[in-house]
């Protein structure tokens, strides 16, 4: 989606080229006119999305110009006003008249991108009316993201329960609103479950109530959608209980003595690599079993390397916003470097990297140089695959860490059987014994085989 063309109007050339830089390294089609004619010219040629101008210029004033241009409603687009110290009383005055805010000299680039991103709303009735989820998920406008909410609105027209699949710091359940905020139920609850809350003790109260005032998650949920967070994190009886309901799907609620139908729409998550091993054995079988028809993978940040500038300027106005965090802007080689990162926590990460550098005393840009101080922590040297920044490393010392992680986990998921690993992975199992002692990756002894 184009995120707006903005018409800058101010006879201060100075002004025009930095309102220019910034908004254009803000991803915005920028045009500039220096006084009123060329302003005029420009309209006719294309009506922007917006307008900042200015109060005072040579030719005729911004207030006659907002006048004439909201004279035809059927042309009509946002307009802030500009202004020195001296005419803040004239630009209170022009929004009585219909401009849609107006900016102090001098500006201030957190006013200036906040009141810009919220004129472009306005522009955009048609998207403030849809439901949008809270989160930054599934936030891009990269191929990748657009065929995940062309699925995940696909999938939520569906009651059947719902395997998320994905890795660590995905946000599954930012995803897992969007679906439910997309479908017929987005006008019942949605109802988040800690997984690890529902201990072997308390699984039946926390699912089911019990009749003494306590509503089960559950009976929470009737009509909506209960998201149960990590299958894995699951307790034996929750895990019971839930296979349970979801093969007869109705549960005992609230020390009833009659099973009561559950109208609930499931969805759950499941780490990528784990979702064979949670249906392998017991109940997790079971559970698996009913998820397991209508998967769908998060793609890892990674794969959409390419909306990571957009995702930084989304989360900054989000904390701003928010938690009142001071206004930051990342320069173009620091954005540059952090498409190039490999995100090993994914979009976790990423909101914990931004809040980290707001709440550094620096100055209003994000340099190359602070962002490189960040990411430059120590690896262990167990970290997993993705947690390794390989292009910082020299080409030998990339290859052999790659490898390391890589067998590493890949063994891991075999249960420690090389001669599955040698099947996964595609080896010959003598030069395979002899790849894993080269790099000190141990074998378990009697498992080997």
């Amino acid at each position: 989606m184009n995120p707006g063309r903005i018409l800058i109007v101010d006879d201060e050339a100075e002004i025009r080229r930095l309102l220019q830089e910034i908004l254009t390294e803000e991803g915005f089609s920028v045009e500039v006119a220096g006084d009123g004619a060329q302003a005029r010219e420009a309209w006719k040629r294309r009506i922007p999305d917006m307008v900042l101008l200015d109060i005072w210029m040579p030719d005729v004033d911004g207030v006659s110009l907002l006048r004439e241009w909201l004279s035809n409603p059927a042309d009509v687009c946002p307009v802030v006003m500009m202004s020195g110290h001296g005419t803040v009383e004239t630009a209170v005055e022009a929004t009585r008249l219909g401009a849609f805010d107006f900016i102090e000299k001098p500006l201030s680039i957190s006013k200036l991108l906040q009141t810009v991103n919220r004129a472009l709303e306005v522009r955009r009735p048609q998207q403030s009316q849809t439901r949008r989820p809270a989160g930054i998920t599934p936030f891009g406008r990269s191929r990748v993201m657009q065929q995940l909410r062309g699925e995940a609105a696909r999938l939520a027209a569906f009651a059947e329960p719902l395997l998320l699949i994905g890795e660590p710091g995905c946000e599954p359940e930012s995803l897992a609103r969007y679906i439910h905020q997309s479908g017929p139920r987005a006008d019942a609850p949605f109802i988040s479950a800690n997984s690890r809350m529902l201990s072997e003790q308390r699984a039946v109260d926390m699912l089911c109530g019990n009749g003494n005032g306590h509503l089960g998650l559950l009976e929470q949920a009737r009509g909506g959608t209960l998201y149960l967070g990590e299958l894995e994190d699951l307790p034996q009886d929750a895990r019971r209980l839930l296979a349970g309901v979801l093969e007869g799907g109705s549960a005992l609620l609230g020390g009833s003595d009659a099973p009561v139908s559950i109208n609930v729409r499931f969805i759950a998550f499941a780490l990528a690599g784990h979702e064979e091993c949670l249906g392998s054995t017991g109940y997790g079988r079971d559970l698996y079993a009913q998820f397991a028809g209508l998967p769908l993978r998060m793609p890892p940040l990674r794969d959409y390397a390419e909306d990571v500038p957009d995702l930084l300027r989304h989360t900054v106005d989000h904390l701003t916003e928010t938690e009142k965090l001071r206004f930051r802007r990342f320069t173009v080689a620091a954005q540059n470097r952090l498409r190039n990162y490999p995100w090993p926590d994914n979009l976790r990460e990423l909101r914990a990297l931004v809040r980290r550098l707001l709440l550094r005393n620096g100055n209003d840009e994000i340099s190359l140089e602070e962002v490189e101080r960040e990411l430059n922590t120590p690896i262990a040297g167990d970290s997993s695959l993705v947690k390794q920044d390989l292009l910082a490393l020299p080409l030998r010392e990339a290859r052999e860490s790659f490898e390391r992680a890589y067998l590493t986990q890949q063994l891991q998921l075999c249960g420690g059987k090389v001669g599955q690993l040698a099947k996964r992975v595609g080896m010959e199992r003598t030069h395979l014994y002899r790849k894993l002692r080269s790099l000190g990756i141990e074998i378990a002894h009697g498992v080997e085989e």
